[in-house]
C-alpha cells in the first residue's frame, strides 16, 4: 500500500511539474554592453510629454557591479514626464522584481523605479523611491493617469511611507507581485504592502525615473512566470 501511494504520489507531482509554466528570468549588470547607448533588447519610452529621454550605459567607478551601469541622463524639467527603460524580451504575471540605483540629481525629482505588468506608456505599475521626499510610493499609471496606492492597513489616501533615501548612494529597491498583492522592499527591508486589481494580466518589466532626475540603475533582476 505504501509503495502504491509513493508512485500515486511521484505521478502527481511529474503532471503539476509538467502542467506549471516555465520559470522566466533576466539578469542585467550592463557590464558586456556598449556604452553610449541602449543595450540591447531595452527600448526608451515615455509617459507624457517633454524632453525626450536619454537611456545610456555609461561607465560608474561606484557601481555594485563594476564598471557599468544604464543611465537616464535627460534632466528636462517638465514636471509630469515619466522616462521609462522597458526590457522587451520577457513579460511577466507574477514574480520578484529588483535593482540596484543612484539618484544622482534632479531639481523636480530624484528618484528610481521598477515598472512591471507594463502594457504600454500610459498603463504599467510602479514603484519608486525619491531622494527629495524621502519616501517610497507604489502607484498605478492607467490611461496616462499616475494615482498611488495606499499601503494595506493604512487609510486610503496615504502616500506610501517615508523614510531616508539618499542622494548619491546605492539604494536597492524591489517588489514581489503576486495577482493583486505586491510587497515593496527598500535596501533589504519590507516597507509596505499594496493590493489592486487594475492590470492582472502578464506585461513587460523595466526602470523609471522623472522629470530632471538623472539616476544610475544596476543589477536589474526579474523572475516569475
Amino acid at each position: 500500500m505504501h509503495v502504491r501511494n509513493l508512485l500515486w504520489a511521484v505521478a502527481a507531482a511529474a503532471l503539476l511539474a509538467v502542467a506549471a509554466p516555465a520559470q522566466k528570468k533576466v539578469e542585467a549588470n550592463f557590464d558586456s554592453d556598449p556604452v553610449n547607448r541602449l543595450p540591447p533588447g531595452w527600448i526608451s519610452a515615455m509617459t507624457h510629454k517633454g524632453g525626450a529621454p536619454r537611456w545610456e550605459v555609461v561607465r560608474d567607478e561606484t557601481a555594485p557591479s563594476r564598471p557599468n551601469v544604464l543611465a537616464q541622463l535627460s534632466n528636462d524639467r517638465t514636471h509630469g514626464r515619466f522616462p521609462l527603460a522597458i526590457y522587451q524580451k520577457l513579460e511577466l504575471k507574477d514574480g520578484d522584481l529588483s535593482v540596484k540605483f543612484k539618484p544622482i540629481s534632479g531639481k523636480i525629482d530624484a528618484s528610481g523605479g521598477l515598472v512591471w505588468r507594463y502594457k504600454d506608456p500610459n498603463n504599467y505599475y510602479i514603484v519608486r523611491s525619491n531622494a527629495l521626499e524621502d519616501n517610497t510610493v507604489l502607484y498605478k499609471v492607467e490611461n496616462g493617469r499616475r494615482s498611488s496606492i495606499a499601503p494595506k492597513g493604512t487609510p486610503p489616501r496615504t502616500y506610501g511611507v517615508n523614510h531616508k533615501v539618499t542622494l548619491g548612494d546605492w539604494h536597492t529597491l524591489r517588489v514581489t507581485f503576486q495577482g493583486p498583492l505586491f510587497t515593496v522592499y527598500y535596501d533589504g527591508k519590507k516597507m509596505f504592502e499594496v493590493e489592486d486589481h487594475t492590470f492582472s494580466e502578464a506585461g513587460k518589466v523595466g526602470l523609471w525615473t522623472k522629470a530632471d532626475s538623472v539616476t544610475h540603475f544596476d543589477d536589474f533582476r526579474a523572475t516569475g512566470r
